[in-house]
């Protein structure tokens, strides 16, 4: 059985049955670009990603696994999935390594948005992670430049098209790692009608020429500087989709995750029986 077909058999986000649950371990509290898009918050009762009750020590992930399955033993992924970025920081990789140890058996799955990826895709590949999701929201500079704010990249503020720059280099180089290396790659992007609605098939040929297997798309969620952009309808997210089907993949079942998920998507959650530090507390996220 190839690497894809295992993927899809045991992974909800990879169009496994409904039967196959997921934990996400909010390990990262920290994240390197500022999405326009984004607000990133500590608390209970957003369902959304970039949304988590509380940030955990690895060593707390681990154990959190174990609690995990025995509530819900469909479980057969651990994902980390921010609420910073996974990269930016080393939380990430320290769960990671546990997980190898102490559960073995659990596919390991990462999202990331790709700026570090480049740099540290031999680390991933060493830890045997089995699938990673990028966030490409553009392939073009000017295009990227609409939707991020800057980055901190390497102890440095970098703005506009020089950012983005920056960001699309390393995104497309580090899949390009990943994928050779036989991981299972999925690239997300936030359609925003506005600014990338009519660069979908760019960005899906671009990474499938650099060998992602699947596309998301994901509808804006109108918040934080995009807070006047419209919400896509179901027209623009089927146009969009059927654009990006010329080149790759495409799934079409995202339930758009908080950080700390737990379960089967669209089933009970079982998140405040694994994270008992559940506060209703304001974003404290850093971008550095």
């Amino acid at each position: 059985m190839s690497q894809l077909n295992k993927v899809k058999e045991q992974h909800p986000c990879f169009g496994a049955k409904k039967n196959k649950g997921r934990i996400h371990l909010p390990v990262c509290p920290a994240c390197n670009i500022e999405c326009k898009f984004c607000d990133r918050k500590i608390n209970d009762h957003e369902n959304r990603p970039g949304v988590a009750s509380t940030i955990l020590k690895p060593e707390e992930a681990a154990k959190s696994i174990g609690r995990a399955l025995e509530l819900c033993p469909d479980i057969t992924v651990a994902g980390i999935a921010g609420p910073g970025d996974t990269l930016a920081t080393d939380g990430a990789i320290q769960t990671f390594r546990l997980i190898k140890d102490q559960y073995p058996e659990l596919l390991k799955c990462m999202s990331t948005n790709g700026l570090l990826l480049n740099e540290r895709a031999e680390e991933l590949i060493e830890l045997g992670i089995d699938t990673l999701t990028v966030t490409v929201n553009a392939v073009d500079p000017k295009i990227q430049a609409q939707i991020i704010s800057g980055i901190r990249y390497h102890g440095k503020r970098y703005e506009g098209e020089e950012a983005a720059e920056i960001l699309i280099h390393n995104q497309l180089e580090g899949i390009r790692k990943m994928t050779a290396a036989g991981v299972v790659v999925k690239v997300n992007t936030v359609l925003i009608v506005e600014i990338n609605r009519n660069h979908i098939q760019e960005i899906a040929k671009a990474v499938s020429e650099v060998g992602a297997s699947m596309y998301n798309i994901i509808p804006l969620i109108p918040q934080h500087e995009l807070v006047n952009c419209i919400e896509p309808e179901c027209g623009d997210i089927d146009g969009a989709r059927q654009e990006a089907e010329a080149y790759i993949d495409v799934f079409r079942h995202c339930q758009r995750c908080r950080a700390d998920a737990v379960g089967i998507p669209g089933g009970h959650d079982y998140g405040d029986q694994i994270y008992l530090k559940r506060l209703e507390v304001k974003d404290t996220f850093s971008h550095g």
